[in-house]
């Protein structure tokens, strides 16, 4: 696996052997990296044309941390990567180790579905990569901890990778707050991406 773009460009990613991790198939990452860079204010006013520059984004269920190193390549201010499975955590800090952008990152350890509040010291997330184990139910509860531990800027994007035809999480998206701006098949995977608002904001 390598980076695609930016200004790790071709850079390769180590992936720890077995099926504990799931890469997001290339096609579908360069698709949501194409749509993030330049599809912002096609889906809504508030959201910036280039959605990765300067963003502080999270990886959820990080994994390797592919989608974080890549965002990060291509212009994004920081990123937080959290995942629980050893084997993945070795090979995403030997991937941020490989790149040098231990200054840019912070590796947190732990359950994305039940998220500890969000660090005083870290600001709230502009984009947030959202990849978990297909057929789990993780993505709605997530979604809730991202709101209910304050992980969330004023307005936020969050892009989804589930399996093709995962829609049952939506609802209990919906009433969260979440907004459905685009879903995309490849393959066998669903990219959606949601867009959240803070209730109070005046947008």
């Amino acid at each position: 696996m390598r980076i695609t773009a930016g200004r790790h460009k071709g850079r390769r990613l180590a992936v720890p052997p077995g099926l504990t991790v799931r890469p997001t198939a290339d096609r579908a990452r360069q698709a949501l990296f194409n749509m993030l860079a330049h599809g912002g204010h096609e889906l809504a006013s508030d959201i910036p044309g280039n959605m990765l520059r300067d963003a502080n984004v999270v990886d959820l269920f990080a994994g390797t941390g592919a989608l974080g190193l890549e965002a990060l390549s291509r212009g994004a201010a920081h990123v937080v990567f959290i995942e629980q499975a050893a084997p993945a955590l070795e090979a995403l800090r030997a991937n941020i180790t490989t790149l040098g952008d231990s200054v840019r990152t912070r590796v947190m350890p732990g359950d994305a579905s039940r998220l500890r509040r969000r660090p005083a010291d870290l600001p709230p997330a502009t984009l947030v990569f959202l990849d978990p184990p297909y057929d789990t139910g993780l993505v709605a509860p997530a979604l809730s901890s991202l709101v209910a531990a304050d992980w969330l800027a004023d307005v936020a994007v969050i892009a989804v990778e589930c399996a093709t035809g995962d829609t049952g999480w939506e609802a209990a998206a919906t009433s969260l707050g979440y907004g459905v701006l685009r879903r995309r098949r490849y393959g066998a995977a669903d990219v959606v991406i949601l867009r959240w608002s803070r209730p109070d904001s005046t947008l």
